[in-house]
């Protein structure tokens, strides 16, 4: 079966291992890879994923052409293996300008970490860089944290009513720690749902997310491990428990994310 992983975290080997432990602070566990680029493709090739996104967000505007340079570099070194995506900031001096160049570099689309960057989602301030990203950029959310609202599911669906073109990812199957909000706002809608950090971290069961994908529907599912925080065999182990036909599984696991990404895996 082929596997094409649509959330992967990393950071420049500087910063990498302050970044990881910073993580595993905010969240609570302890996180499986070192985010950098090597031990990425390791994780991958041992457990045989085809392809994989790949990103890190600015926390601050200043980061952002940075991050973006980072990450197209990346890319650039495995062009068979990742795919980029770019970050930007609601505070960023000119969002048209490095949304353009962000289509330049060959970056596939643009990821919030709403939490993190500290912005509300559907904040008026944000919305340009959605509008910016139009319908060709994918943008992908974190959605959900019991302790802050800036990631609000409800916050996404605002954004949903608003931007209906848009092609939009929720991640943590739209609802981090929340998956009732999520459930709520999101599922049913028109928004992809990543499966990253649910069932690998112990806060959601098999039977949930069972639940949730036949009510959201296969077609908007995506396979997604949330590396660093698992490596990818683990994520593969915990996607063969979820109750899925052969042809769903193939769906999910990666024809669903090829078709949205345009990016097929290479033989």
């Amino acid at each position: 079966m082929k596997y094409f992983d649509v959330h992967a975290h990393v950071f420049p080997h500087a910063i990498a291992a302050k970044a990881v432990t910073a993580l595993e602070n905010y969240y609570g566990y302890r996180w499986h890879g070192t985010a950098e680029i090597d031990d990425l493709v390791s994780s991958l090739r041992d457990a045989g994923v085809g392809r994989c996104v790949i990103f890190s967000s600015a926390t601050k505007p200043e980061q952002v052409r940075n991050v973006n340079d980072f990450i197209a570099g990346a890319s650039a070194q495995y062009p068979e293996l990742f795919v980029g995506f770019g970050t930007m900031h609601p505070d960023y001096p000119d969002i048209p300008g490095e949304t353009e160049r962000i289509r330049q570099l060959g970056l596939k689309g643009i990821k919030f970490h709403p939490d993190f960057q500290k912005f509300h989602i559907d904040d008026p301030k944000a919305l340009k860089m959605y509008e910016c990203a139009g319908s060709d950029l994918v943008m992908l959310f974190h959605v959900g944290d019991a302790h802050v609202d800036y990631s609000a599911p409800e916050r996404l669906a605002r954004v949903l009513e608003l931007f209906p073109e848009a092609k939009i990812i929720a991640a943590h199957m739209g609802g981090y720690s929340c998956w009732g909000q999520g459930e709520k706002f999101l599922v049913g809608k028109n928004v992809y749902l990543d499966i990253s950090s649910t069932v690998s971290t112990g806060k959601i069961s098999y039977a949930e997310i069972d639940r949730l994908i036949k009510l959201h529907g296969v077609d908007k599912i995506l396979f997604a491990s949330d590396y660093p925080a698992v490596r990818h065999d683990r994520a593969i182990f915990d996607f063969f428990q979820l109750d899925l036909t052969s042809e769903e599984r193939e769906k999910v696991s990666h024809l669903n994310a090829e078709k949205l990404l345009g990016a097929a895996i290479r033989d």
